[in-house]
């Protein structure tokens, strides 16, 4: 299995057990969003909390030039912990929810 294929069974498959996990309030599901064709991957939250609308991305990540792109993070323990543990090296993971500049000060990759 080349490096991608083996990026996207784990972005997918730690997405999935990612949005296994109920929430503590409020009807909300968490749906898993794959675009294997564009390298896209989301976990979006739908449901209600009592009368309020819950309707948002958790969890945007993108595989772009060889790389493991965190475009949004919104969960408690964080993704990049999940990635590492299953195997992506850090120096291929771009915490692109940070500035540009302060990605050169976090360990992990630039661009």
């Amino acid at each position: 299995m080349d490096r991608l294929a083996q990026y996207r069974t784990i972005i997918s498959q730690a997405l999935r057990d990612y949005a296994q996990i109920p929430y503590a309030y409020g009807e909300i599901e968490s749906k898993v969003i794959v675009d294997k064709d564009q390298n896209e991957f989301l976990i979006v939250n739908v449901g209600w909390n009592e009368r309020r609308r819950v309707h948002g991305c958790l969890v945007h990540v993108e595989l772009r030039d060889g790389k493991v792109w965190i475009q949004r993070d919104g969960t408690e323990e964080g993704i990049v912990k999940t990635l590492l543990q299953a195997g992506i090296p850090k120096e291929h993971i771009v915490l692109a929810f940070q500035h540009v500049q302060r990605r050169q000060h976090s360990g992990y990759a630039v661009a």
